[in-house]
């Protein structure tokens, strides 16, 4: 029997929203982390350098994985067969999980590996060069799925029930997303209604783009459970058996790229969850989901690495062979300055996703804002890597491998790995909800100084205490962001030893560059004080600044660690690819921090407004439209399944 439930998203005001997203986030700050330093203006290089190390038990153990695993990838996975059926092979499934590959961040005594962060970035970068949609398999399954909320906030007794299931035989998925939800988890409306005698949840909605959610046997559910007496409420996590009775799921998804990827849309009606399958307090569920993602983001920034990679390798070899005009086209300059960029770029993104999995193995800083940038960062950047791969292959960077071959010519995917990138920008947070999330972060030391000086609703007495509060608090930050390291032309000199780049002028500026950045957001702060939500605008720009600057940082120090650890030769190179990307970057701040001022944001809210009014309507003439008929979204209300359950299990 079906709960009582809505029939839709409950309706919330924009206020209510920001409150519930306000309640999920962790409030304390109890370790270092640089990335929020940087974005108060303090450039904490110590936090980073010397660059962080494994032990060398779990190196070693980790390299002998990643060989096996590698030898799998060549022998047995063939990405052009799973994008030809679009699915992926089930042999292929079930060698990964005998390599112990779905269990490579599960604790042995679960029956995992055990294996580090750093590590299992490193299997996300090899799977997903032979098969980006083996790696979303592997990646939502262990880095969002039940494994890692378990790990961080399971009962014993739902670890040895769960763990080992996950570790060998069982596939989970993560489901969160709604018709009519998307990163407004206020308005979720899946619901979990407690049983009268208090032994579980009756579970009822519909929830869209279940990744793994087709071939899943163990969800990561999340449902709102109503407030009554005995029960807090609250968005709360649950874990689901997909072959519980009232669990549908209605469709198999199919999208521009990852063609492999299991994703549907799943129903659950009446569905039976018993109380021990309820993961941490109800009301917890979206804290949760967050804390999953502090780690759980650098799954996507490993595959981006494992593109930039495969895009270098096919750049090159392949604009040493096209020539045009007499000489191959590496040698012109409209070409070669695409080539560095791809290559400078790629060794920016290996060195960010590298220093942050070891700073979440270290676990001596807190890495939130690290991990976000490196989503960020690494999505935006991958596609502009794989975008200018397609323009150095020209035409054939357009056509299909499959035509190439059918032709006579070497099957190079290149305009499917543009597909393939294209969903990073809006997986796991997009890029609009990721510079929100992430100034929410940055400005957070500004806010809680601030309080209620910048609250619509307090009293005068309550401001003059938030401003006398702010007063003392900027009196003392204020006078350290005029001068620093940065104009001191002899600091850094260590990162720039004997026969390499000088990269000491680099940080400099990264020193200076997060000062700038630190007065900029307290002039905003001041100019605009509650309205400053608003302006998201700034608030991205802001953001993207940060990225580059963590992004220089992590290459300079990156740069020095292969130098000191594989000698000088690597040094010098690793030196001369940290020089150019800094130099790339910081062009790129530059004009970054020139549109913190002059941009149009203003003229564009007001255009749009106008679109949205109609007042263009007559722009559109001269077309047709060859979209479908149906609703812009589904009907999702709750009930019995309307469709043919297509779940599957692997055989």
């Amino acid at each position: 029997m079906s709960g009582s439930v809505p029939n839709a998203a409950p309706k919330v005001t924009e206020r209510e929203a920001r409150r519930v997203a306000e309640e999920a986030r962790e409030q304390d700050w109890r370790k270092p982390s640089f990335a929020k330093e940087l974005f108060l203006g303090r450039f904490r290089l110590d936090l980073i350098h010397p660059h962080p190390l494994p032990d060398e038990a779990a190196e070693r153990e980790g390299g002998e994985f990643l060989a096996r695993l590698r030898d799998f990838c060549a022998t047995k996975i063939d990405g052009a067969v799973i994008e030809r059926d679009a699915r992926i092979p089930d042999e292929v499934v079930k060698g990964l999980q005998q390599l112990g590959v779905f269990g490579m961040k599960i604790d042995r005594e679960y029956g995992g590996l055990g294996l580090t962060q750093v590590h299992y970035n490193r299997a996300l970068t090899l799977l997903g060069s032979v098969s980006p949609a083996i790696a979303a398999l592997v990646s939502a399954h262990q880095s969002i799925g039940v494994p890692q909320p378990l790990k961080i906030f399971g009962t014993p007794e739902q670890k040895r029930a769960f763990l080992p299931r996950c570790a060998t035989t069982d596939i989970t998925a993560f489901l969160l997303t709604e018709p009519d939800v998307g990163s407004d988890p206020a308005r979720l409306a899946t619901t979990a209604t407690p049983t009268e005698d208090g032994s579980g949840y009756v579970l009822d909605g519909v929830k869209l783009w279940t990744t793994n959610g087709v071939v899943a046997s163990l969800l990561v559910v999340m449902a709102r459970v109503p407030k009554s007496e005995g029960h807090r409420g609250g968005i709360t996590a649950f874990v689901v058996e997909t072959e519980s009775a009232g669990v549908t799921v209605e469709n198999r998804n199919a999208f521009m790229g990852l063609r492999g990827i299991e994703n549907g849309v799943t129903r659950f009606d009446g569905v039976q969850v018993p109380v021990e399958n309820r993961i941490g307090r109800e009301g917890e569920g979206l804290k949760i989901a967050l804390t999953t993602l502090n780690t759980g983001r650098l799954s996507l920034p490993a595959m981006c690495v494992g593109a930039g990679k495969w895009c270098l390798k096919i750049a090159r070899e392949w604009s040493a062979a096209r020539e045009q005009w007499g000489r191959p086209i590496a040698e012109h300059e409209a070409v070669a300055s695409k080539i560095s960029f791809i290559a400078a770029t790629t060794f920016a993104l290996e060195a960010v996703l590298e220093l942050s999995g070891q700073m979440a193995d270290e676990q001596r800083n807190d890495i939130r804002i690290e991990a976000a940038l490196a989503k960020l960062y690494g999505s935006e950047m991958g596609w502009l890597i794989a975008d200018e791969l397609v323009q150095i292959r020209g035409g054939r960077g357009y056509e299909t491998a499959a035509s190439l071959a059918a032709r006579g010519e070497r099957a190079v995917p290149t305009e499917q790995v543009l597909r393939d990138m294209r969903i990073n920008r809006i997986f796991e947070g997009s890029t609009e909800i990721m510079h929100l999330l992430i100034a929410r972060e940055a400005v957070d030391a500004h806010l809680k100084v601030a309080g209620d000086l910048i609250e619509p609703e307090a009293d005068l007495r309550r401001k003059g205490r938030a401003a006398a509060k702010a007063g003392a608090f900027y009196a003392g930050w204020l006078p350290k962001l005029v001068t620093g390291p940065g104009q001191v032309p002899t600091s850094y000199r260590e990162f720039h030893p004997s026969g390499c780049r000088d990269l000491s002028p680099h940080l400099r500026y990264v020193e200076r560059s997060a000062r700038k950045l630190a007065r900029s957001t307290f002039y905003a702060m001041s100019r605009w004080q509650g309205r400053m939500e608003t302006k998201q605008g700034f608030l991205a720009r802001i953001v993207d600044i940060g990225a580059e600057l963590f992004a220089m940082s992590a290459v300079c120090v990156r740069a020095e660690l292969l130098r000191t650890r594989d000698g000088a030769e690597a040094g010098r190179a690793a030196y001369e690819l940290a020089d150019v990307f800094c130099a790339q970057a910081r062009i790129r701040t530059d004009e970054l921090f020139e549109r913190l001022w002059t941009n149009t944001d203003r003229d564009d809210r007001t255009l749009s407004r106008k679109v949205m009014a109609g007042r263009y309507l007559w722009l559109e003439e001269g077309v047709l439209d060859p979209s479908g008929e149906g609703p812009w979204i589904a009907d999702a209300t709750p009930g019995p399944a309307r469709r043919e359950n297509v779940h599957r299990t692997i055989e």
